[in-house]
């Protein structure tokens, strides 16, 4: 039986599960058969945790083969609704093709004989414009009544904002007008496909010049001292977790070296997820402002684009990259290091740390067994940097501003969406910090150098396909189970403590 403490937590977090799905299918519903089957697929990657988690906080727990069997399973389901998705867009692909060519068609009088322009595009006066008149004219000639019918311009910034009407695919349309403008003018200008205030597609043209700016030599400098410094809060916290002190006794330097290493080697194979998929986008990103933490080595770091973003999926590819590359080493050392634990080894914890989070004590319910029961448990220093790279691939997960999970809800869910869901994980963060100093220092964090969004991309309208949203979704729904504690009575039902 559950206890009155135990029952509000499980049902948060049955909620949080199930308003994930009801999202999830609400945002379908209006694509019809597409949408929904791209919310199965998001139902079938969940369903093995929501099984597992569900089971466990019912008593019952299943062996590492239950645990394959089920992702097994979930995997091959997802490839079949992947055929189906995949023939219900090429179906929906010659639709909508054969509707553009008899609306094209039929607008075909409407064109004028010069490169296929509107024949009347309504314009401020070109003095309140900095942009060059000639440049102007230049940049209204790449749209036509098949791409953007342009109807109004209206100065922006630097730049100017055309309103009209997007007439086709918005990528596709994006990548004809943006080769058009590299024609006309280089790489003078460019050119984003956003929405306005009112949810309409609008572009917007803006000089080079305002790009992000790159990195100047005091930022390089102050990059090295933060990784330094996370370099010794590293091997501080691996002195601690062995019992001394290493600022105390710096000859003992050797003994924390092997922890302090492998926490650094995550964070570093973080950084190295980012880079890898933002050299395939030709994004550029700036060197790493490592945060250093003693508590647990470091708090991850911070990095900023150098350059534009093509679209909104490579925003999603590039922020999960470096949570998913630190957490499946993460998770392969907690695994390693459970398999290697035996009586003896170097460290004795007392059999509560496991109830810290969800994720690690099911783990290690199923991997050590009844050796849970004891008072002491002995475990190889491997589940320790494996637990630590988790908790902070999970805090770098958490849907706030320009962290990764921020930029994933971002590139999914729009700007919009983002905004709100970073002031609720201030408002999570805040009162939990009551009890958490850990929890506090995060949300400083958060509220003084990340809480803004990302700059939008090239192409903001644009979204990432379902695949990488049921990704997203995976990657939020592992990142509570992971900093989501086990209250002392159902994990002592469990066998954990």
């Amino acid at each position: 039986m559950l206890t009155s403490s135990e029952t509000p937590i499980i049902a948060a977090v049955v909620l949080v599960a199930f308003s994930i799905l009801g999202w999830g299918f609400y945002r379908a519903r209006p694509f019809g058969k597409l949408g929904i089957l791209a919310w199965l697929q998001s139902v079938v990657l969940m369903t093995p945790w929501l099984v597992f988690f569900g089971l466990f906080a019912a008593g019952i727990y299943i062996n590492i083969a239950g645990v394959l069997l089920l992702l097994v399973l979930s995997a091959g389901i997802y490839i079949v609704l992947g055929r189906q998705l995949r023939q219900a867009g090429q179906d929906a692909i010659l639709q909508q093709r054969a509707n553009q060519r008899l609306a094209q068609e039929a607008s075909e009088a409407a064109k004028t004989p010069e490169n296929d322009q509107p024949a009347v595009v309504a314009a401020v006066k070109s003095e309140s414009i900095t942009i060059p008149e000639e440049d102007l004219s230049s940049i209204r000639g790449i749209f036509g009544i098949d791409t953007f019918f342009a109807t109004e311009t209206i100065p922006y910034q630097e730049g100017v904002i055309f309103r009209g009407n997007l007439r086709g695919e918005p990528e596709e349309v994006h990548n004809r007008l943006t080769k058009s403008l590299q024609e006309r003018l280089g790489d003078k200008y460019r050119l984003f496909l956003v929405e306005n205030t009112e949810d309409k597609p609008v572009m917007i043209v803006l000089p080079s010049r305002t790009d992000p700016r790159q990195m100047q030599l005091s930022q390089k400098v102050f990059a090295v001292i933060l990784l330094v410094a996370t370099i010794a809060t590293n091997l501080e916290a691996a002195g601690l977790l062995l019992n001394f002190d290493l600022f105390a006794e710096p000859s003992r330097i050797s003994e924390a070296l092997p922890i302090g290493l492998g926490i650094f080697t995550i964070l570093i194979i973080h950084e190295i997820g980012h880079w890898w998929s933002a050299r395939k986008y030709q994004v550029k990103l700036t060197w790493p402002f490592f945060l250093p933490a003693v508590q647990i080595g470091s708090f991850g770091a911070i990095t900023r684009f150098q350059s534009l973003l093509p679209n909104r999926k490579a925003l999603f590819d590039i922020a999960l990259a470096g949570p998913a590359f630190g957490g499946i080493v993460s998770l392969i050392m907690l695994v390693t290091g459970l398999l290697l634990s035996h009586p003896g080894s170097l460290f004795q914890l007392p059999n509560t740390f496991f109830q810290g989070s969800i994720l690690v004590g099911s783990l290690a319910r199923v991997v050590l067994g009844s050796a849970l029961q004891q008072p002491l448990v002995s475990l190889h220093p491997l589940v320790i940097i494996g637990w630590l790279g988790l908790v902070i691939t999970a805090l770098n997960l958490m849907p706030a501003g320009q962290l990764d999970g921020g930029r994933i809800v971002q590139s999914i869910y729009g700007r919009k969406t983002a905004r709100r869901a970073t002031i609720a994980t201030l408002v999570v963060l805040a009162v939990v910090s009551l009890g958490n100093t850990l929890a506090f220092y995060w949300a400083i964090v958060i509220f003084f150098l990340q809480r803004d969004a990302e700059r939008p991309s090239l192409n903001e309208i644009t979204e990432p396909d379902d695949a990488r949203a049921a990704l997203g979704l995976l990657a939020l729904f592992l990142m509570i189970s992971t900093l989501l504690p086990l209250t002392p009575s159902l994990a002592g039902r469990l066998g954990i403590g």
